[in-house]
């Protein structure tokens, strides 16, 4: 399903770096798939090495043909552009964009990643290529999911879950064209585990993180506290949301200070539509339709919006998340509920929500499960069919 879903993008895509990475997993997810298909023949030992380099060329090949090249979705230069300009002027916003390219709707800490990229812009030219955002953006992600892996307390399964995600179409074609959502999901995967074996502060470091790249992660904010009020105590809760508000705080608060026209112009108002640039996220979701038909649209989409997320958080006070699926779960209603009716979005962002509830289910599966079948079970899985993209 993958192999198939992949061969359709240089065929069906008009975005050159989606061709490129769809013509390079074809051949890895094939790979995989013929070695696990005959193992009975080849040896169990033999066809997960042959899948296990297949999981590994379906990512990396993609990742560096198109960083050498310089292919990559318009996000990937607007976090570069928002860590020279961190560098230069401390906040990554400029005062007076002149096109939409120039708007930088991400918080503060995504700058983070862009900030090699500023380091050797004047360097020697190899060296440049080490500025790509998406290298760091993958590093965060991989980063995240070892140590949620650890926290969790199964190294074979960790292995195990990073592989599967990696070659998953949902992580494997984000991560060569664009990279911006994944430090995002792998923080708050780590903040979800974290929580769920009882360490509030730590989870509330990994949520403070997660928080300041963009404002789409606040609703693991209750999520995370109502799993850390039921598995460890209102204290616990307590204590792990203040972590993440204050850490939160303290990082966007700079640029607030400096900047704060253009952080709510950029930052709020145009990822929902109302900014002076209209977004390209303009897919044909209901909060999409609605806001189309005009103002009143647009207060309906807010309203349904804001009904959604009052929902779910019943639903955390009603019934609080008992363990890791359960919390992965409802964050992942949430958050689809929040991408469906928003005023303004794209399919790519049901992406997230995806992997969270797939990590999740793979993170608690047994270890002794079969490594091959298990790496097969969970790409296709997370293989669905949805354009990926960032804010832009």
């Amino acid at each position: 399903m993958a192999a198939v879903w992949a061969a359709a993008f240089p065929v069906v895509s008009s975005l050159g770096p989606h061709r490129v990475w769809g013509a390079s997993a074809c051949v890895g997810y094939l790979c995989a798939a013929v070695a696990v298909l005959s193992w009975r023949s080849l040896g169990r030992a033999v066809s997960v090495w042959i899948a296990g380099i297949g999981a590994v060329l379906v990512p990396l090949v993609p990742l560096v043909v198109l960083v050498l090249t310089g292919g990559a979705q318009s996000e990937v230069g607007v976090v570069e552009r928002a860590g020279l300009l961190t560098v230069r002027q401390g906040t990554p916003y400029l005062a007076d964009p002149q096109a939409v390219v120039e708007v930088t709707p991400y918080l503060p800490g995504m700058a983070l990643f862009g900030l090699p990229g500023a380091v050797v812009a004047d360097g020697w030219e190899p060296l440049r290529y080490l500025g790509d955002a998406r290298l760091w953006c993958a590093a965060a992600f991989l980063g995240c999911l070892w140590a949620a892996g650890r926290v969790l307390g199964g190294r074979g399964t960790g292995q195990l879950v990073g592989a599967a995600l990696i070659a998953s179409p949902v992580v494997a074609l984000p991560l060569a064209v664009s990279g911006v959502d994944l430090p995002l999901t792998g923080l708050l995967c780590l903040a979800l585990a974290l929580a769920a074996r009882h360490r509030p502060v730590a989870a509330g470091l990994a949520l403070a993180l997660a928080c300041s790249l963009k404002w789409t992660a606040w609703p693991a904010l209750a999520v995370v506290a109502a799993l850390l009020a039921h598995r460890a105590g209102l204290g616990a809760a307590l204590r792990g949301t203040g972590v993440a508000v204050a850490g939160t705080v303290l990082a966007v608060l700079p640029s607030a200070l400096l900047a704060p026209g253009p952080l709510v112009e950029q930052v709020f108002a145009f990822p929902t539509g109302r900014g002076e640039w209209e977004t390209p996220a303009a897919s044909p979701l209901p909060g999409r339709l609605l806001a189309d038909l005009g103002p009143f649209g647009w207060y309906a989409a807010m309203t349904l919006l804001a009904a959604g997320g009052v929902a779910v958080a019943v639903s955390l006070w009603v019934r609080p998340p008992a363990g890791l699926v359960p919390a992965a779960d409802r964050l992942a209603v949430g958050l689809c509920t929040a991408f469906l009716l928003a005023p303004a979005g794209r399919f790519g962002y049901l992406a997230l929500p995806v992997l969270l509830s797939v990590w999740a289910r793979l993170a608690e599966a047994p270890s002794r499960v079969a490594p091959a079948r298990s790496l097969v079970v969970a790409a296709g899985s997370a293989a669905r069919p949805v354009l990926v993209g960032g804010d832009r």
